[in-house]
């Protein structure tokens, strides 16, 4: 079978490269020339643990390439993938389908035999009858079906989550695109991956109500967190005491700084715009988004108090800026709102993050250093905003050593109360007393 990726950027190449693993013939394209021309050197646009080496794998077996060539590949191609991205609108919360769209439109015009075209992106509701009727006006003779395919993938473990997913929801119209789906997944059939087929409606939902849910929990423990300090209950016992329950599980059960990334802010923004389109009230999802975004602000808040109220001309050391570990995305980080929010303090910031490229450009007068040593030397302040597994096991008296005061606000809970302040720090974290 031969597929076509349409979007060489994190769904795209992680689908694509999967999808080779599988044994199929997979074209990867972008419109973006020295995007393709890095990837066909093995320089990738994106940080993702372990896709480097499978792109090198899939590439030496030619089973992955990478072209701008769109026309070439779709003609030849059994399914289409539309991974593009699909950002809110500028200052508006509803998504963005430019990009689909121009892809659909380059796609149809170059369908050359049966094809189905699936929509990886995350897309509202009603996206693909549009997409299908945008096909056929542009293409009239052209024999294809679409279907929805929402992708589910963590930034961090997307692999893990494409190879061994928790489910595959595909929204079909018919028996004939059905088989060329139930075709592709078929490698995952092995491992008992449920599939779920169901309507093209249900699909597109399915997405935006899964993340939505996922950013309540979040919303839900972080306030819970903020009464927990209140009353002196330990929010990570509360947590765990939580997800031993079935019916609600451990995951996004953790108190930090609020979530960020490509995929909860702008979906839940679309979800909420989109029922207010149908007249319907989303007022749990709204201010689940009041919620995070004020968080953000109450973190940087944190850290002045931690400071004696004041970090005018202090040097305060950030450890960690994207929004989460194992990625490069600073997309809606809390970041880049805690960090500007303490220079408009007078704060003087050093950072080190494992994977900063993305981060340099979007921070400005942030003193990049190559280690957390390095950042911390002479510092005010520590603050560890993501964690990544370089900082949980800091050398602390090192650290205290080498810093002019020994304050840690540490925005993810990475260590316990005692083993810091055993080390000499005054300690702030989130939602709980000594452990």
């Amino acid at each position: 079978m031969d597929i076509t990726i349409v979007g060489a950027g994190y769904v795209g190449l992680v689908t694509g490269t999967c999808l080779a693993s599988f044994g199929f013939n997979v074209n990867c394209i972008d419109n973006n020339k020295a995007k393709i021309d890095n990837l066909n050197k093995g320089i990738l646009p994106i940080y993702e643990p372990g896709l480097d080496a499978l792109i090198l794998t899939n590439t030496k077996r030619g089973r992955l390439n990478f072209t701008t060539n769109l026309t070439g590949t779709v003609e030849k191609s059994d399914a289409v993938f539309l991974a593009v991205g699909t950002p809110s609108k500028k200052d508006s919360e509803e998504a963005d389908l430019t990009f689909l769209f121009d892809a659909a439109k380059e796609v149809g015009k170059a369908i050359d035999r049966y094809t189905v075209v699936v929509i990886k992106s995350t897309v509202p509701v009603g996206t693909c009858r549009r997409v299908k009727a945008f096909i056929k006006k542009i293409n009239p003779k052209a024999d294809f079906d679409v279907t929805s395919n929402p992708e589910f993938l963590r930034e961090g473990s997307a692999i893990e989550d494409f190879m061994r997913p928790d489910r595959i929801v595909v929204g079909v119209e018919n028996e004939r695109s059905r088989q060329v789906m139930d075709n592709i997944y078929k490698p995952l059939f092995l491992l008992e991956t449920p599939i779920v087929f169901t309507t093209l409606e249900t699909s597109e939902f399915s997405k935006y109500a899964s993340n939505a849910f996922l950013a309540t929990k979040i919303c839900f423990i972080n306030q819970l967190a903020d009464l927990s300090e209140k009353c002196g209950a330990n929010i990570q016992h509360i947590s765990k005491i939580m997800g031993l329950d079935r019916r609600i599980g451990k995951e996004f059960l953790h108190a930090g700084p609020g979530y960020g990334g490509s995929c909860f802010p702008k979906d839940t923004m679309a979800l909420s715009f989109f029922a207010r389109n149908f007249g319907t009230s989303m007022s749990i999802v709204d201010t689940v988004i009041s919620a995070n975004s004020d968080r953000k602000f109450k973190m940087a808040e944190k850290v002045i108090s931690a400071c004696g109220n004041s970090v005018k001309d202090k040097k305060i050391a950030v450890l960690g800026v994207t929004f989460k570990p194992d990625t490069d995305d600073i997309r809606d980080a809390p970041s880049l709102v805690i960090i500007p929010e303490l220079q408009r303090a007078g704060a003087l910031i050093s950072a080190n993050d494992p994977a900063s490229r993305e981060a340099e450009k979007s921070l400005t007068n942030v003193d990049w250093q190559s280690c957390p040593y390095a950042t911390c030397k002479n510092a005010d302040a520590v603050v560890i905003i993501t964690e990544w597994n370089q900082f949980r096991s800091l050398d602390l008296c090192r650290l205290k050593k080498i810093m002019k005061s020994p304050i840690m606000v540490d925005l993810r809970n990475v260590y316990s109360a005692s083993e810091v302040e055993l080390a000499g720090f005054v300690y702030e974290s989130i939602g709980r007393g000594k452990v």
